[in-house]
């Protein structure tokens, strides 16, 4: 038989079939040997949400999971630094989910504050996994119109898919949902930003947890604990995730970031040098596009601080 992994708890592995959510364990002997591959792969995740997996059924109506998955993709980041070691070097492969459509990065105007330098780095972690980009700025009724237009123009004109959203009033929720209909999305984003909010707004079926964001720290309070999958109807699926508190591409040189930075990747055609880096080399032309109101200055910052974060770890 074969189904959807809709959860994990521990060394549980919830699976959809037939309508029905079928409790699992994986063989032990698939285990030992994806334990031994996974040291060889760097990374973290034998099994993740999202993956379609080959199961059989007990008498108990539990079940064993007999095959691993083949997957189409996944999304992926580096997995967060083990508190207590500061050594540097190469970090696992952290697995968030598979066979994706659309990774809905979602992103708040206000309450916590819209920060363009998380959003470009979920950006170039979906891309470089090789799904696609979907913007969602939530909690518009927040804020000015003319605040809230801004960051939707600059990410609308480099041609992502963008959505100004509100959880609270409804607006976008409804475009957003059509949007997605017969895909598989996953949403990530910081705490606070309105992921869970925004997919209860989608279905009665789905009652994920809230919390209000503290008005002190202007910080998200963790309430998804793990990765959910949602059946909407036969052909869509949504997953939300935990807040993140960093995202780290996984896997890309400096060499690389050019390409998920489209008006970077524009302009650097013209430059001078082909191994040019856009941070301190002669005639380049995407710091001059800069320089001349182009590219935007908090999009270059994003730029140069995601390629001073690479200096600090070798692959």
């Amino acid at each position: 038989m074969k189904g959807i992994v809709t959860r994990i708890e521990s060394k549980d592995y919830y699976i959809l079939y037939d309508g029905k959510e079928i409790r699992c364990t994986i063989r032990g002997k698939l285990r030992l040997e994806a334990e031994w591959k996974k040291d060889k792969l760097l990374y973290t995740d034998l099994v993740v949400v999202g993956d379609y997996v080959e199961f059989s059924m007990n008498e108990d109506t539990t079940g064993v999971i007999e095959e691993l998955p083949e997957r189409k993709n996944y999304l992926s980041r580096k997995a967060p630094r083990i508190k207590g070691i500061s050594e540097k070097g190469k970090r696992f492969e952290q697995i968030i989910a598979a066979n994706i459509d659309y990774t809905v990065c979602v992103t708040s105007i206000k309450n916590p504050k819209f920060n363009n330098r998380v959003l470009d780095r979920m950006i170039v972690a979906a891309e470089s996994c090789e799904t696609k980009p979907l913007i969602v700025i939530n909690k518009i009724d927040l804020e000015k119109k003319k605040k809230k237009s801004f960051w939707h123009e600059i990410y609308s004109n480099l041609g992502y898919n963008v959505f100004s959203c509100s959880a609270e009033t409804g607006k976008g929720i409804k475009e957003l949902h059509e949007f997605l209909r017969g895909k598989v999305s996953v949403f990530i984003g910081h705490s606070g930003v309105g992921k869970s909010s925004i997919l209860n707004s989608f279905s009665e079926s789905i009652d994920q947890n809230v919390e209000e964001v503290s008005e002190v720290w202007d910080k998200g309070v963790h309430t998804t604990v793990t990765s959910v999958l949602f059946k909407l109807d036969n052909s869509t699926y949504v997953i939300d995730t935990p807040g993140i508190r960093e995202i780290e591409p996984f896997g890309i040189s400096k060499e690389d970031i050019t390409h998920y930075f489209r008006d970077v990747a524009y302009f650097s055609r013209e430059c001078k040098f082909s191994t040019c880096t856009h941070t301190h080399e002669p005639d380049c032309q995407v710091k001059e596009a800069v320089e001349d109101g182009k590219i935007v200055e908090e999009r270059y910052d994003s730029y140069l601080r995601l390629i001073e974060s690479l200096d600090e770890e070798e692959f």
